[in-house]
Order: C-alpha cells, then structure tokens, then sequence
C-alpha cells in the first residue's frame, strides 16, 4: 500500500518532475528512447487526472559531447557550452516527439540563475510559464549552458528544479535518481546502511550522510538534492525523491516503490506572501480609492480602476506600497508596471490599457498572488 504521505503528494495541482542525466542518456551519450516513452506514459497519465506538469532535465551536455566527438572526460566550459548547444536541440525534439505521441505538447524553458534572482527576470519567466501551463502545455526546462557561465551556473539541475518549483508554487517536487532515496550512509559501500523514508527537516546530520555523484554523465549527487530540498522545502514544496533507472518510474512511485519525502515546512503561498513582506523593498506607493480597498480587503487583485495616484519611480517586478484613502497603507506587492506606464494606465479600466500603453498589458498593477494585506500576512 502506498504511505498515505506520498499519494498525497503526488495528488497535487502542481508537480515539478527533475530528471537526471544518468537516467535519461547511456553512458555512451545516446537518449535512452524506450525509458524517456514509459516515462511520457506516467506524465501523460498524471496530466489526464487534471495535474499542472513540469519537467526539469538534465542531458544536453551528455548528448551534445558524443555527437562533437569530445569524448575526453574534463571539457572546457566553451566546450561544454557548444556540446549544450548541440544536445539541447536532440533532447527538446526526443521529450517532444514522446510526449506528443500522448497528445501532450511540450515548450522548451532554458534558464539561468539570474533568471531566478533579478525580480523582473523572475516574474517574466513566471508568467510565461504559468500561462503554458493554463493552455495544457509540458514546460521542458533545462539550465542555459550555451550562455551561463560557470561562475553563475547552478553547477546541476537539482537546485534549478527547486527554484522552478518555488517559482510556480508547485506543491510537489519529485527528484528522481539512481536511488530509492536517502540513506545512513553509502548503501553501494555500507552494508548497515539504513533507508531513511521521511524527513522532517535537514539537519547537520542529515547532511552528513550525503556523498558524491557516482554516475559518469550525472553532476549532481546527493548533497546538491539535499541543498534542492533545503530550497523547496523553505518555499513551502515538498520534495520526493525517489529511484528513476527503471521503465514507469512514476507508476512504481505512485504503487508502492520506497522513496524519502521531505516535508514542507510552509505552504507555497504563505512562502510568497513573506518572502514579499520580508525581504522586498518598498520603491513606490500606490493611492487607492475607497471602492479598491475594500476590494483588497476582499482578496482582489489591484486593478488600474482602482489607483488614483501614482509615486516614486519603480520598475515593473519592484515592491510598492499599497495605501488606502487615509494615507495608511493597506499591503505591500510586487507590480507588474513601472511607474510611468502605471500613471498612464491610473483610473482606467482594464480594456482600456492597451490603447493607453500601446501594447496589451496585464489587467492587474498588483495581482492578489503577489499581494501581501498588512495584518493578514
């Protein structure tokens, strides 16, 4: 019988799927077709049921390397940089060719980590794939390593998959690798090694017991997925992680096969919601009349209708205050303006924006997401 712990994790609205590469490409660097199809089996299943998917995968380096002839085992980093290049566009054409034999249609998502840090960056990077997810499209994410750098690089694809999972409020983050999950100690070298099913949160030592990459194509080991986990778990996700190397791994999971779950330690929203109360300074102040307050207070999103003036001089992806007609502010939010298109658009109703703007923005200066109400939290 599947724990009821993990069912409940799979039966998300959002799941987050990081796949290695020692599971996806042979040593030798060539895709392992019939696994990326059992796996698109799983996915197509999961999407059926009404889940919002993502799939964060490691493997252009591995390809591109044999299809360059670089069959050394150290590249440089314009090397790699040209093997990603290359393998990125076998791997995007191999998981769109077995998707779609389900129906699912894929969009590839290339990121850097200061795609993950610079707000407005962040929030454009947000909205394209939140709106791929509301048209039913499989976001296929992997790190830009055609551009990055290995100063900025995530260094694996553990860590980006908890920024993707934090950055969605995907409730569920499955890692899945060359292991049933966490242990005491190296199970391939310690025979007393004992399997850890559940995690309450990562102490020092839990950290202990991590190791290496022991795979010949993979950069992550078990301490990047406790770093991963230490990301998602604090931005409200939980993490699975779980043994993928054999066919329809997400069915074996959802059936019983053994795992080690991380516990979240907030929910995605409330994770948001502080990380915009704590740690975003204030750029600018938006004036609402009477009628946007008490929408606010209702749980609305901040509509230009609403917003009688406009101060400072922010960017959009910027926190700004929000304050009622008594000059006491009401929340804290990220706009998705700058200050002289929100001036411009102040007062007006939504399908006007365009002809104010010149372009179609989005109906909201502050969406309720990115809203935090001063006293609620």
């Amino acid at each position: 019988m599947v724990r009821e712990e993990v069912r409940r994790a799979l039966d998300v609205r959002r799941l987050v799927v990081k796949i290695g590469s020692a599971l996806l490409v042979e040593p030798d660097g060539r895709i392992r077709r019939r696994w990326l199809e059992a796996l698109a089996e799983d996915l197509a299943e999961l999407h059926r049921e009404g889940r919002k998917l993502v799939v964060v995968t490691s493997g252009a380096i591995a390809v591109g390397r044999r299809l360059l002839g670089l069959a050394r085992e150290r590249l440089r980093l314009e090397e790699k940089q040209a093997a990603a290049a290359v393998g990125q566009i076998r791997l995007a054409h191999a998981y769109d060719d077995s998707l779609g034999r389900h129906g699912l249609a894929t969009a590839q998502v290339l990121l850097t980590l200061a795609d993950t840090e610079a707000r407005r960056r962040y929030l454009n990077a947000r909205a394209t794939m939140e709106t791929l997810l509301r048209l039913g499209v499989v976001p296929v994410v992997n790190e830009n390593d055609t551009v990055a750098t290995s100063e900025i690089r995530f260094g694996d694809n553990d860590r980006l998959s908890a920024r993707v999972a934090v950055m969605l409020g995907a409730e569920t983050l499955l890692l899945l690798s060359d292991v049933d999950g966490l242990y005491t100690g190296d199970p391939l070298r310690d025979p007393e090694a004992r399997h850890i099913p559940e995690v309450a949160s990562i102490t020092p030592e839990i950290r202990a017991m991590a190791g290496g990459s022991a795979s010949e194509v993979g950069t992550g080991g078990m301490r990047s997925k406790l770093e991963a986990a230490e990301i998602a778990t604090g931005g409200g996700t939980t993490v699975l992680l779980a043994r993928g190397t054999g066919l329809h791994p997400l069915r074996a999971l959802r059936t019983g096969a053994p795992c080690t779950r991380f516990a979240a330690r907030t929910t995605p929203k409330r994770a948001r919601k502080q990380w915009i109360l704590a740690r975003l300074e204030v750029r600018g102040r938006l004036v609402v009349d009477e009628g946007a307050a008490a929408a606010l207070q209702r749980g609305s999103s901040l509509l230009p209708a609403g917003v009688v003036a406009v101060e400072g001089a922010f960017e959009k992806g910027d926190a700004v205050a929000v304050v009622g007609p008594d000059g006491r502010v009401l929340a804290k939010g990220i706009v998705a303006y700058d200050a002289e298109d929100a001036r411009r658009i102040q007062g007006c109703r939504s399908p006007e924006i365009e002809a104010r703007l010149g372009f179609r923005g989005r109906d909201e200066l502050v969406h309720r997401d990115d809203l935090v109400l001063l006293g609620r939290g």
